[in-house]
């Protein structure tokens, strides 16, 4: 018995080449559905609209502009803190702690450090109980050396605020970039620079006009006004005895429209600001000017109404307000009544600033603002030529690798061919149904496949020699020879992929374009070289006498 081969019967490995070859046009139909969908048509135009319907050309390849955007995510930290200074002085006032001041002693420098003091010794315990409370836990407390207690925000609690700003920075600008109606827009955070954002837009025949829809970041906030207006800095600085409290800042703008520079003493921290804001539309007011109506989210709505009633001109303690764009005063409103959840904002606005303005608080109004650091220009014939040499290129490889397949393979360089073949396809395929974005460098990458396919053959095709030179039958050195081949085949592609991936999670928008394709092709290679072209040489076996040769 030990010395007696069995085979599988004629009509069984018969049934079984119908079925692998029947998928394998399958998954041929699927993908080549994935690159052009239904066309409008069969001529190549129809053909290529159809194409570059599913699979976008990428910033290089379609031309478009580049920025990269500076995210001032100290400016969350600063707009935390002071928030958290006016929750510290109610939760004291709560605990019946009276008299103590809650202030930031250098708030440039120093924006996640608050000061509190004033409170006697008898009440230093009750105020440590509720600035160590969990309502305070990202601070670390500590005693000054004045007896004052300091509170500095953790390294952790920074890091984590620095990196939802970026994250809320990056959904907010792709918002208003697909609201404008740009397409195939890469907004993400900028690897090469810390709490950098890079905007990649393809196909921007106007990039002014979007680039002032990215530029209307500008910080939107209402202030309650301390003092003011004064003609300069130094007449404000005066009126304050040359000393600027800590909790107050210096801001420059007018009170009404057309109205000379002036400058105006404000608090630090905002009654409401940009995040507050749930909705925003463009009006006019009764006398035509262009204004806003706005909406805030509930939370900020009670905290807006609990400020206006009591600053009301009707209250004990009347007061204004400044509204404020991008750190400049544009109004200063008196308040005649408490407002909740909605109002109107007017002010010294053009009817293209309150259109922008009210667009960028519905598309969510950014934690910080933004600074233009570098802008780029891809022109659209830069990325033809790009397309067009990529294309040679790819196109000029392959065919070179065919040929030299065919004749160095003969046989069986046909199969090789056929894989090759296949591999672009559902590579192709898989990008278009993922809606997938071809760069320069992603054309790379598909040349780059075509070579690893071409490697994963010979590796197959020289262990079928072997195997044969051994004196094993056609059909034992082709099941020996891929046996053999598969665990190198597979160790080389996994790291590949890992590599690939790796360029993926950390490089640029081109990076991940070539990551992206080689990652796809690399697995489309491992089905096409293991299983396609192992079904074409069974098919060719079948038809094949017993012991006949085998042309590679």
């Amino acid at each position: 018995m030990s010395g007696k081969r069995f085979a599988l019967p004629a009509r069984i490995m018969g049934k079984n080449l119908k079925g692998k070859t029947a998928f394998i046009v399958a998954i041929l139909v699927i993908f080549v559905y994935g690159i052009f969908g239904i066309p409008h048509g069969v001529s190549g135009t129809a053909l290529k609209d159809a194409l570059l319907q599913r699979i976008h050309l990428g910033l290089d390849l379609k031309g478009g502009v580049h920025l990269v955007y500076k995210v001032h995510v100290e400016e969350a930290i600063n707009t935390t803190s002071d928030r958290d200074v006016q929750r510290i002085q109610q939760d004291l006032a709560t605990a019946g702690v009276t008299g103590v001041t809650v202030h930031k002693q250098d708030p440039v420098a120093h924006p996640d450090t608050i000061t509190v003091s004033g409170f006697s010794p008898d009440k230093g315990s009750d105020v440590r109980g509720v600035l160590t409370g969990n309502a305070y836990s990202q601070y670390d407390v500590s005693t000054n050396s004045d007896g004052s207690i300091g509170m500095k925000m953790k390294p952790s609690a920074i890091r984590d605020l620095e990196t939802e700003t970026l994250q809320h920075s990056v959904e907010t600008v792709t918002d208003r970039v697909n609201t404008l109606g740009v397409s195939e827009a890469n907004v993400a955070p900028y690897g090469l620079g810390e709490n950098e954002l890079l905007v990649e837009l393809p196909g921007i025949s106007d990039p002014a006009k979007v680039e002032d829809a990215i530029k209307s970041t500008s910080k939107l906030a209402i202030y309650p006004v301390v003092s003011g207006p004064y003609p300069d800095e130094q007449s404000a600085m005066t009126a304050l005895n040359n000393v600027l409290p800590p909790d107050e800042w210096l801001a420059h703008g007018e009170a009404t429209p057309n109205a000379p520079d002036q400058v105006f003493v404000l608090q630090r921290a905002s009654v409401v600001e940009g995040t507050d804001f749930r909705d925003a539309q463009p009006s006019t007011d009764q006398n035509g000017r262009p204004n806003m109506h706005f909406t805030l989210t509930t939370d900020a709505g009670e905290r807006f109404y609990k400020y206006t009633s009591a600053h009301s001109k009707d209250s004990s303690d009347p007061g204004s307000m400044a509204i404020v764009l991008g750190n400049r005063v544009k109004e200063v409103a008196s308040i005649l009544s408490g407002i909740r959840d909605q109002g109107e904002i007017s002010g010294s606005f053009s009817q293209s600033e309150v259109k922008g303005l009210s667009l960028m608080l519905r598309t969510g109004a950014l934690p910080a603002t933004l600074s233009v650091i570098e802008t780029r220009t891809v022109g659209a014939s830069l990325g033809e030529q790009s397309i067009h040499q990529g294309v040679t290129a790819a196109i000029a490889g392959m065919l070179a690798v065919m040929i030299f397949m065919l004749i160095y393979y003969r046989g069986a360089g046909i199969n090789a061919d056929l894989a090759l073949f296949l591999n672009l396809v559902i590579l192709l395929g898989f990008m278009g149904f993922v809606g997938g974005t071809l760069t320069l460098p992603g054309i790379a990458g598909v040349i780059l496949t075509i070579g690893m396919g071409v490697d994963s053959n010979v590796l197959i095709f020289e262990r079928i020699r072997e195997e044969l030179r051994a004196g094993k039958t056609a059909g034992s050195a082709v099941q020996q020879g891929f046996a053999h081949a598969w665990i190198t085949i597979v160790d080389t592609h996994v790291t590949t992929i890992v590599s690939a991936g790796i360029l993926f999670l950390f490089g640029t928008g081109p990076v991940k374009g070539f990551a992206l394709t080689l990652t796809f092709g690399l697995l489309a290679n491992l089905f096409t070289a293991v299983f396609v072209s192992r079904v074409i040489f069974d098919a060719l076996l079948a038809r094949k006498q017993r012991d006949a040769a085998l042309s590679i």
